[in-house]
């Protein structure tokens, strides 16, 4: 069907008078139909996310409860738990989505396991392992703005689905129409027990889990620790606060984005990597006493600090910045305990600093490199949990602002982040040091590794084409020189190979294909580019390496010029 072939047949389906008021809005209208219902909304690893609205391309309760019920039927057909999680963040029809997943669960014999209220991402990852789950579903699209929400779904280890299962999913979605209607209401199975709440008992077991995570939580209590949080008007308010406020951390709240706010009226774009998220923050705290600013985005799975600078501002650090800063604190720590196992292992995205490859050399750890997302971090712990080594695992991260210590979830946790940030934090004011004292200290001692990511939107139906186009341009005309540093290596994560253009030898490179390339500028530093999973954008990934903080920033500055040309 054509988009109007398509808007006509939800016109003629028997809808709520609500949804038929929705499509009557928008019939005259050709972009807004060509967007709803030029085609489906897709499924991939991650679930599927977009615009609420009514349509085939948008999230509604038809479209999700279609890919709740191929997420059941997928279930039902392997030998896994009949038992599902699902939880739900603070958007708008977050809870109604879970709800209409729980219903579809149910139809098919699988019990619902329902958290309930809001809840954080990383809780959901933990309830699908506590509970036995055989998957599990989340509602939130993350970071983005208002009019987004999302399904992500989760495997039975509480990692995001792989590969494999949700092209499964997706082809038992494709063989189910739309409009089924319920055989039961929610409140139905509630009452038979099909559907049951998450109740305390997992909200008090997750918190125990968390603080046994902690590397000495003493020094939080004798330090006098002042942060101001903000949880973005999303999940992270409840948790973060409760493990924060057990450790003893003195915590002014930024009152406008205390409550739960599907509009985000105080911040458009509630994703933590960007500076504009903490504007609040920053505000709150020039009026009160403020060691760290601490942000999460409305799922909790990311968290982003900005300190105080020295000068009457704030500095805000980066996914890496911090990432590097809570490795070495982590390692450092174990080290003086004698607490590192052998053959330990820390895990980063290849898109994330290289940094964190010096420091895991220095304290005689493995670092292991993986592709963008942290379902292939929490595959990495999935690996040594099946040989009975998950111990070795340290931690985990992405640039993006995700932070995992544990094994207790597969996903990137900002609770655990946030009390990790916390202990750092309040070690370095015990010996009068600074967070920004302590990345220097590691610039000084690693050399200055700086990074920038460049996103380059794309726009129209054909956006996706434009981003193929993109990388093909790449791989047909790469650059022999970027920023005046001679690239001596390419690797191609579409075709699993590594180019030494000094030897020509080429090598395998041992991960799941993906459409990457990353162009290595011997020690100077890196270019990675790959499209967005997500959006429709292409991602430059710059990573400069200098002596000094001005060579690295001259190197990096050239480097996006000339990428953006």
């Amino acid at each position: 069907m054509n988009y109007l072939e398509n808007y006509e047949f939800w016109c003629s389906a028997n809808l709520p008078a609500e949804v038929k008021q929705e499509l009557a809005k928008i019939k005259n209208d050709d972009e807004e139909l060509k967007g709803s219902f030029g085609s489906d909304l897709q499924f991939g690893t991650a679930g599927m996310r977009g615009i609420m609205g009514v349509g085939s391309n948008r999230l509604n309760n038809y479209t999700v409860r279609r890919a709740a019920q191929g997420m059941a039927a997928w279930l039902a057909a392997t030998d896994l738990p009949q038992k599902a999680a699902i939880g739900y963040d603070s958007r708008h029809n977050s809870k109604e989505f879970a709800q209409v997943c729980a219903v579809a669960f149910a139809e098919k014999g699988i019990k619902a396991w329902l958290y309930d209220r809001l809840a954080p991402t990383p809780m959901l990852s933990y309830a699908v392992r506590e509970l036995g789950c055989g998957c599990g579903i989340v509602i939130s699209a993350s970071h983005n703005a208002g009019a987004y929400n999302g399904v992500k779904c989760y495997g039975p280890d509480g990692c995001q689905m792989t590969d494999e299962p949700a092209a499964v999913v997706t082809e038992k979605i494709s063989q189910i129409p739309y409009f089924v209607p319920e055989i039961k209401s929610f409140d139905a199975y509630l009452a038979e027990g099909m559907i049951c709440y998450i109740g305390q008992n997992i909200w008090d077991k997750y918190y125990d889990t968390v603080l046994a995570e902690s590397i000495s939580p003493k020094t939080i209590q004798n330090a006098g620790l002042n942060i101001v949080y903000t949880p973005l008007c999303g999940t992270g308010n409840e948790p973060v606060r409760e493990i924060l406020g057990r450790l003893g951390v003195n915590i002014t709240v930024v009152a406008c984005q205390e409550k739960p706010d599907g509009d985000f009226k105080t911040c458009e774009y509630p994703n933590p990597e960007t500076d504009a998220a903490l504007a609040e923050s920053y505000k709150v705290a020039d009026g009160v006493p403020c060691d760290v600013i601490l942000g999460t985005d409305p799922d909790a799975d990311r968290v982003a600090i900005a300190v105080p600078d020295g000068k009457g501002g704030y500095q805000k650090l980066s996914g890496n910045e911090l990432g590097c800063l809570l490795l070495d604190y982590i390692l450092k720590a174990r080290s003086a305990k004698n607490d590192i196992p052998e053959g330990a292992i820390v895990v980063r995205s290849i898109v994330s600093s290289p940094l964190a490859d010096r420091i895991a050399e220095h304290y005689g750890v493995t670092m292991r490199a993986v592709l963008t997302g942290f379902k292939y971090i929490g595959g990495e712990i999935l690996d040594l949990e099946q040989q009975g080594e998950e111990n070795k695992f340290i931690f985990g991260f992405e640039e993006s602002c995700g932070y995992l210590k544990g094994t207790y979830a597969r996903d990137k946790d900002a609770v655990v982040a946030s009390m990790l940030v916390c202990e750092l934090a309040a070690a370095l004011k015990l010996e009068g040091k600074t967070i920004l004292d302590a990345l220097w200290d590691l610039y000084d001692t690693y050399g200055y590794y700086l990074a920038k990511v460049q996103s380059v939107e794309l726009t129209g139906a054909d956006a996706m084409e434009k981003a193929a186009k993109m990388m093909a341009d790449l791989r047909a005309n790469a650059p022999k020189a970027i920023g005046g540093a001679d690239v001596t290596a390419i690797r191609d994560y579409g075709c699993s190979e590594a180019k030494d253009l000094l030897t020509d030898k080429i090598s395998v490179i041992n991960l799941p294909k993906s459409n990457v390339l990353e162009f290595i500028l011997g020690e100077k530093g890196s270019v990675i580019v790959r499209p967005s999973g997500t959006e429709p954008k292409v991602k430059f990934y710059y990573t400069a390496v200098g002596a000094t903080k001005n060579s690295a920033q001259e190197l990096l500055e050239t480097m996006v010029y000339q990428m953006s040309k």
